[in-house]
């Protein structure tokens, strides 16, 4: 078994056609104040010249790593892979179009390590799919357990740190008409883990207006798959979490319109 680093925050960024993007999430990962990271980036099977980005940026940054897939797999095999060669003890998830203020480790560590918490996340700020800043943050919970995570996908991955000491090893479920990553939060937290939810908006979520429609519907059926595929639960029960979910889904995309 792989020994891990007690302050190295391993980074796993799936990348695919990200070459509009990606150097701009790689640049607010180099601008940490928090400097004990790698960066490990998995591309997709891009086409547009991500991996050409990714490389040149490699060659002033030897703590960003490159694992280059051969066929297109989704983002949660992406992910998988990179979390099967992580060394650090700490888990952070950053998609390729997305960025973090400057000092989002540091803040989010200390949190973590102050009250001992195993899976933390934060508030989140939406920007444009040109990179203009929303004033539209969206505010999470103080704290997440299994069952009320069931009625509330407020988590953004793009926020979230793990300890992996505290909860083991994992990998995405692998379906990709789920939410993958919100599988993999319901899987942590089943076990008895809560999340805990710091109140400072220090990442930011790129979103595609034209396409917040057709996303909204996509979400809604990806959760309900998530809640029968992956956690196998009942058409009542899921029925039941599913109108929460709808409540909370609609407070959250109000903000939007």
């Amino acid at each position: 078994m792989k020994k891990s680093s007690d302050t190295l925050v391993s980074i796993i960024t799936p990348t695919y056609n990200a070459a509009k993007y990606v150097r701009e999430t790689i640049h607010s990962v180099k601008a940490q104040t928090y400097q004990d990271w790698e960066m490990i980036i998995v591309d997709d099977a891009s086409t547009d010249g991500t991996v050409e980005i990714v490389k040149h940026e490699m060659t002033s940054e030897p703590r960003i790593k490159l694992i280059e897939l051969k066929t297109n797999g989704g983002p949660a095999e992406a992910r998988n892979t990179a979390l099967g060669c992580a060394n650090g003890t700490y888990l952070a998830f950053l998609d390729s179009d997305d960025i973090w203020l400057p000092e989002k480790l540091e803040k989010q560590l200390d949190f973590m390590k102050r009250n001992k918490i195993a899976f933390s996340y934060t508030d989140y700020r939406l920007m444009t799919d040109d990179g203009k800043l929303t004033d539209v943050i969206f505010s999470v919970p103080n704290k997440l357990e299994y069952k009320s995570l069931l009625k509330n996908t407020m988590i953004g991955t793009l926020t979230v740190v793990i300890d992996k000491n505290m909860v083991g090893e994992f990998r995405m479920p692998l379906y990709r008409d789920c939410s993958e990553d919100y599988g993999l939060w319901l899987h942590i937290l089943s076990s008895g883990i809560v999340a805990y939810g710091l109140n400072e908006d220090l990442a930011v979520y790129r979103k595609c207006e034209k396409s917040l429609s057709s996303n909204k519907f996509k979400s809604a059926k990806k959760t309900w798959n998530t809640y029968r595929k992956v956690r196998h639960i009942n058409i009542p029960t899921a029925l039941w979490y599913f109108a929460h979910y709808s409540i909370n889904a609609l407070k959250k995309h109000t903000k939007t319109i």
